[in-house]
């Protein structure tokens, strides 16, 4: 619905509008959406529309390095930050805490306010750990009051405990992986002719983060470093040995992308990067894989460049997660990354759903194309009325 012609609803037809509410939440109801999941999905919204880059807190990054003398140039460790944390802000760091208490489940930290104690899982790796007390300082330095306490979050009472967690998360993620580092490791991946994986994945090593913090700076750092917009984000989990996928997680930037969130239970592609790489790591049990691929969607004349990695899901036993950034490729996205011409690059023609894909003879093909069987239906039954019409209408 374009903003002018919501407009004019509202303005000239109550009863339109009226009738349009119901219809969000019916549909809202059916799929059980409900207010911490539109909270989610306006902080998401919110993100896209602003090419998810917020100078004011990459500012923020710079001026907390500058006064605690962090140099941005180093690998940051969780060290350094638990220093500031406990001198600078009068943390109490209760280090396995958590673990001594049964029925918490995946929860890694709980804060709580009063006496600043900040109670950690003995499960956290040094990564996490940096992430977390990243993030602890991204609450502070940016003096946020109304926030979340729990990690994962439990639950959202207000809209402001999703915005703000969103811009402590953002904090973290630019201080663990700083702009200029990112953009300098980046610049030297695209200027090679052929694409270099060890030079990828070097450059996801050279930071203490996880391979999901990487990929989820990528989305903050490629449209304003490089001016490529035309992206998408896509996080599934997989549960070891079950042929489900559950995307939990996307962020389009630009518009919409091809492979997207389907709720209607229809089966996503299996030929997508991202979900071989579950299948494969689920298999082989490593900590990671990763691998690049050219996507072509021929029924939408579009193709995307995806860089997936796959790794052992933190909060949960036998389930894993890959992670995957796709790059719509146009001309400008072929002018800024010389190995787009890469022959060892493989391209494979892909779909959304099983259920909507008109490939042929698909090896990996878990159901029939019945969406786009019954389209096909309607539309010779269109022609068919089409004609009669004509036939009779003289």
């Amino acid at each position: 619905i374009k903003e002018s012609n919501l407009i004019d609803i509202v303005a000239n037809a109550p009863a339109k509008v009226n009738a349009f509410i119901s219809t969000v939440i019916k549909i809202a109801q059916h799929y059980n959406f409900g207010r911490e999941s539109f909270f989610l999905a306006s902080v998401r919204s919110f993100q896209e529309a602003n090419n998810n880059y917020f100078e004011d807190l990459e500012e923020s990054v710079l001026k907390f390095a500058k006064a605690y003398h962090l140099d941005l140039n180093q690998t940051i460790i969780s060290k350094d930050l638990e220093e500031i944390l406990t001198e600078e802000y009068e943390y109490i760091i209760k280090e396995n805490e958590l673990s001594k208490h049964e029925g918490l489940g995946d929860l890694r930290t709980i804060y709580v306010p009063r006496t600043k104690t900040l109670l950690l899982s003995s499960d956290i790796d040094e990564a996490q750990r940096t992430f977390i007390y990243a993030k602890e300082l991204g609450y502070n330095f940016l003096e946020i009051k109304e926030r979340l306490y729990t990690f994962p979050w439990m639950k959202f009472d207000t809209f402001d405990q999703v915005l703000n967690n969103f811009y402590a998360s953002y904090f973290a993620g630019a201080l663990v992986i700083p702009y200029n580092k990112i953009k300098d490791k980046l610049t030297q991946i695209f200027e090679k002719d052929t694409f270099d994986t060890s030079l990828f994945l070097n450059a996801i090593g050279s930071f203490n983060a996880s391979p999901e913090s990487f990929y989820q700076r990528l989305t903050n750092v490629l449209p304003k470093a490089f001016n490529i917009r035309n992206l998408f984000f896509l996080r599934f989990t997989h549960k070891a040995e079950s042929d489900k996928f559950h995307l939990k997680k996307e962020l389009h930037l630009s518009h919409q992308h091809a492979p997207h969130a389907n709720e209607a239970n229809e089966h996503y592609c299996r030929r997508w990067v991202s979900l071989k790489l579950l299948k494969d790591i689920s298999r082989s049990k490593k900590d990671h894989k990763f691998d690049v691929q050219i996507s072509n969607y021929p029924h939408k004349g579009m193709k995307y460049l995806l860089f997936a990695s796959a790794t052992k899901d933190p909060f949960k036993e036998n389930y894993f997660r890959s992670i995957s950034v796709g790059l719509l490729i146009d001309k400008q996205l072929q002018r800024k990354l010389n190995f787009l011409g890469d022959p060892k690059i493989k391209t494979q023609e892909v779909g959304v759903t099983c259920e909507r894909c008109a490939i042929k003879d698909c090896e990996v093909r878990q159901a029939p194309a019945i969406v786009l069987d019954h389209a096909a239906k309607n539309k010779r039954t269109s022609q068919i009325v089409d004609t009669l019409n004509k036939k009779f209408n003289v």
